[in-house]
């Protein structure tokens, strides 16, 4: 097996980080989901090469994820709020719930075991990929938003959904809103701040859930690698902004369709790895 002192593997293992980085940037901006949809699935099949052991590898690729959504979310939010294209009076209603939502969602990714993180986030993004790929751009469920108690339940879902996921809040968030009579390019907008809403706490939550955990690997803080960090969000930041672009200038169904085409081969893989 090769080891981190053979530079060429080093080399080849920065360049996959790389493009991890620029698939899920450019994901991010399109889509809303912060690129968590992406990077956990990568990571989880690239840690085996740096030794990493099954027990913590789940935990380690969504707690990796999440840290990495944080900066690419600022600059996702960043450019959709630029366009105006963020519904400011949802985010004051549902942020408080969102939160409770990932510290739940926290608490649950690292009590149970990898496999069971696995299930659930191949379940999630099947459902959600159904859900995108079988219904038109203007399918939805009511014409406007649910309001108190209704909202909040639709908060805490979103949340405790993404900080097991390790993703932005996007994946689950998109296809909710757009259900609830927002338009697809501001359902997309928002959920980029769904990102920082959801990132923040959960990665506190997994540097700290996981600090002095066995089998972890050099250079990690708790259930967070450095490595997988510091090679992804650089290149995740340069390819936003083309994302953001995307969103804004491609018909709306062809963003659905993309969208569902993405995690259904999400699914399929991770469910692959679970039967295997």
């Amino acid at each position: 097996m090769e080891t981190l002192s053979d530079p060429l593997w080093l080399a080849a293992l920065a360049a996959v980080m790389a493009l991890t980085g620029l698939l899920s940037g450019t994901l991010a901006g399109l889509l809303g989901v912060g690129g968590g949809i992406v990077i956990v699935p990568v990571l989880f099949n690239v840690f085996p090469l740096l030794g990493i052991e099954e027990v913590v590898r789940m935990k380690l690729a969504v707690g990796t994820s999440l840290a990495t959504i944080i900066p690419t979310s600022i600059v996702s939010a960043r450019k959709h709020h630029a366009k105006g294209a963020i519904d400011t009076a949802l985010l004051r209603a549902i942020w408080p719930s969102m939160i409770l939502g990932v510290a739940l969602g926290t608490v649950l990714a690292i009590w149970l075991k990898g496999d069971a993180l696995s299930a659930v986030f191949a379940t999630i993004a099947l459902l959600v990929a159904l859900n995108m790929g079988f219904t038109g751009v203007d399918f939805k469920l009511r014409d406007t938003t649910p309001r108190g108690p209704g909202l909040w339940g639709i908060g805490g879902f979103i949340g405790t959904v993404s900080a097991m996921m390790g993703i932005g809040g996007g994946t689950v968030g998109v296809p909710i809103l757009s259900m609830f009579g927002t338009p697809i390019r501001a359902a997309v907008a928002t959920a980029s701040v769904f990102g920082l809403i959801i990132s923040i706490p959960a990665t506190i939550g997994f540097v700290s859930g996981g600090w002095g955990a066995a089998h972890l690997p050099p250079l990690s803080l708790g259930y967070v690698n450095l490595v997988g960090f510091a090679l992804i969000v650089p290149s995740s930041i340069i390819a936003t902004p083309w994302g953001v672009h995307l969103a804004h200038t491609i018909p709306p169904l062809m963003l659905k369709r993309a969208f569902a085409l993405f995690l259904a081969l999400t699914a399929a893989r991770m469910f692959h790895g679970l039967l295997t």
